[in-house]
């Protein structure tokens, strides 16, 4: 069951107002000869606690369409609010705050290789450092912990294997918990156990917390956590799909599977 105060789904009442809210997004890349329009008028709701995948061919705009949720890039043409803020036209100092509630798990996982494997997480722990009674130091070993890097908290990245910096990437965008989390193929790099650890880990923290997760992959082993899979293609929203144990848990029998593409 999720917690969040917020509904997660399928009757929102009309004040609870979505995580991430697209109105006719375009976005394009060069001008003149070299122009190239890879997003054609999106629309799209995400609410708290959901877990939506994003999937779609190679060059279909996912990540395009992810780094503008993320404030990464200019809104052009269209509506794009995330946690109630709109982004288009914001200032630049704006948009740092937006972004310090975002948690980022990319491809690349950009370690630093000179500080240890909790150094790394305590980077993001330093946004917030009043932050309760746990200290940066073992809410960083926590997180680690629970991502199977207990014996390696202190080990530099030059140390680990591939899957296990990409682990120590994906502790430090979980760390603080953010409202929101952007995870562009988090489990590429991973094993199954591992993969499933991550998995399992965000769906608890989307359940229990109310974390907004939004994630790119073609990882078919990892689709049974997602309550929404939305697919892009040639930068067009083709469908939205509401996945079936999602709606019955939430009583939402008879649920258009499009309910959230406006």
């Amino acid at each position: 069951m999720i917690t969040s105060s917020a509904p997660t789904s399928l009757s929102l009442p009309p004040q609870v107002e979505p995580s991430i809210q697209i109105r006719n997004l375009n976005f394009h890349y060069g001008e003149g000869d070299l122009f190239k329009q890879v997003l054609f008028d999106i629309n799209l709701e995400i609410y708290s606690g959901q877990i939506v995948i994003l999937t779609g061919p190679s060059g279909s705009g996912k990540t395009t369409l992810l780094t503008l949720i993320g404030a990464l890039r200019t809104i052009q043409d269209g509506s794009l609010q995330i946690l109630g803020q709109e982004l288009k036209g914001l200032a630049p100092k704006k948009l740092v705050q937006i972004r310090k509630n975002i948690g980022f798990i990319f491809q690349a996982h950009n370690l630093f290789y000179s500080l240890t494997a909790r150094q790394n997480v305590m980077m993001s722990t330093d946004l917030y450092p009043n932050s309760g009674s746990v200290t940066p130091k073992n809410k960083a070993a926590d997180i680690l912990a629970q991502l199977g890097l207990a014996d390696r908290v202190d080990y530099k990245p030059h140390a680990l294997s591939g899957g296990q910096k990409q682990r120590v990437a994906i502790a430090r965008a979980l760390v603080n918990r953010p409202n929101l989390i952007l995870a562009d193929e988090p489990t590429a790099a991973l094993d199954k156990k591992s993969g499933r650890d991550v998995v399992t880990l965000m769906q608890k923290m989307a359940r229990e917390e109310g974390i907004t997760i939004l994630m790119v992959t073609h990882d078919n082993r990892i689709l049974d956590v997602a309550d929404r899979i939305i697919n892009l293609v040639d930068g067009n929203l083709e469908s939205d799909n509401i996945i079936n144990d999602f709606s019955a848990s939430h009583d939402g029998s008879g649920v258009d599977s499009r309910t959230f593409m406006l």
